[in-house]
């Protein structure tokens, strides 16, 4: 069926063709023939053809015309949907920048207890030799047997 053409022409005209099977004799049953005209009908009144099939109404063709024209007009009286956009979400996740307070400038100079970190080198004793004044890392036994170790792997 065309979007031009009203939906009670096309009901009528099935109806006839249906009657005209009739007489020629090849009757359908009502059953089918509800069916046939349902199956016709445009995407437009799926919803129509919906709701008959599930809540099972029999009813005769003029009667399913009645309930057709009735659908007619109150499709007429909604206006069509429009578009829907569809907008999918980003992979990507968006930061949320705060604004920041601008800092003076004496708090960027380095704090008194950063500098200590040179001092404790001198007073912690080495773990290797056990004096103080030095760390394993800078102890010169240790590192002599480091090389030695190196030096033996490599020429074996």
């Amino acid at each position: 069926m065309g979007a031009q053409n009203i939906v009670v022409t096309h009901v009528l005209k099935m109806i006839e063709y249906i009657e005209n099977l009739e007489r020629l004799g090849f009757p359908l049953g009502q059953e089918l023939a509800t069916n046939l005209i349902l199956q016709s009908l445009s995407d437009s009144y799926e919803q129509f053809v919906l709701n008959y099939n599930m809540n099972e109404i029999d009813k005769i063709l003029p009667e399913l015309l009645a309930m057709l024209r009735t659908a007619e007009i109150n499709m007429k009286k909604v206006k069509p949907a429009s578009p829907i956009l569809m907008v999918h979400k980003s992979k990507s996740k968006t930061k949320d920048f705060k604004k920041t307070k601008v800092r003076p400038k004496s708090s960027l100079e380095p704090k008194s207890s950063a500098l200590k970190k040179k001092g404790l080198a001198k007073e912690g004793n080495c773990h290797h030799c056990g004096k103080a004044g030095h760390w394993r890392r800078n102890c010169h036994s240790y590192i002599e047997g480091l090389q030695k170790m190196k030096g033996g792997m490599t020429s074996a």
